[in-house]
């Protein structure tokens, strides 16, 4: 394995989760480096989504520590961790179908700037928030859809207006769990070009299965297999080790 960036912005040490005595994560070590991509990938059952679910305090582990930017957030509750700036894209953001993708994207910078319940509020005094909210809009790509109802838009493009939603609150990690799933190619490929743009100046770590997906945008690597650690680095390397080969062997991916 390669070495561990010296300063992550997110770790975990002998991360372990059971679920009625099986061990569905055993002892992870993890590393995330600051301004990086990173994917978690893995054979079915390999613990991915469950280690992605212990980072963003979704589960608890049993045994374990988790530390962002110095701070132990193991015993700390999701909402939380959010505030803190780590958030799950889709933890956050509720896209209300019936609701324009101007008006979702200003509930959400309602959160941010603590008017979340305050639906009393003028509109000339939540019109404020337009300008953000039209930046953000313009920043994912729909822009020309600021007036419609999210439930007018295609899968890709909902995709789009969840992870505008989750930009509103401006964290400085974002995780994704398998932001590309049931996606046809040309949404695949819109999606990736978003991820990489919103990704400068920020912390990206994502479970993904596309593997063409994780190739091309990712920096570094976790495969996981049986709940443990079977390779680090980046998609050359870990692509390359015979235990990967194995691991993947037989399954959707081969």
């Amino acid at each position: 394995m390669s070495a561990p960036p010296a300063d992550p912005i997110l770790s975990a040490r002998g991360l372990t989760k059971e679920f009625f005595g099986f061990k569905a994560v055993n002892d992870v070590d993890l590393d995330v480096a600051e301004g990086t991509i990173h994917a978690l990938i893995g054979p079915n059952g390999a613990g991915k989504t469950t280690v992605f679910n212990l980072l963003t305090k979704f589960l608890t582990p049993t045994a374990g520590r988790i530390v962002f930017r110095g701070t132990d957030i193991t015993g700390v509750k999701p909402a939380d961790v959010a505030r803190m700036g780590l958030v799950r894209s889709f933890q956050i953001s509720a896209v209300f179908p019936h609701l324009t993708v101007l008006d979702n994207v200003r509930v959400a910078l309602q959160r941010k700037e603590g008017l979340a319940w305050q639906f009393w509020r003028s509109n000339r005094l939540l019109d404020r928030l337009n300008d953000e909210a039209h930046g953000l809009i313009d920043a994912v790509g729909l822009e020309a859809f600021a007036a419609h109802d999210a439930a007018e838009l295609p899968y890709g493009r909902k995709r789009a207006l969840e992870i505008a939603t989750t930009l509103a609150l401006d964290p400085p990690v974002l995780l994704f769990d398998e932001p590309m799933a049931g996606m046809g190619v040309e949404d695949i490929g819109r999606i990736s070009d978003l991820i990489r743009r919103i990704a400068r100046g920020r912390t990206v770590v994502m479970v993904e299965h596309n593997l063409n997906v994780v190739a091309d945008l990712c920096d570094r690597v976790t495969v996981l297999a049986r709940g443990e650690i079977l390779a680090e680095g980046d998609y050359r390397t870990v692509s390359n080790d015979a235990r990967v080969r194995e691991a993947y062997m037989g399954s959707e991916h081969e």
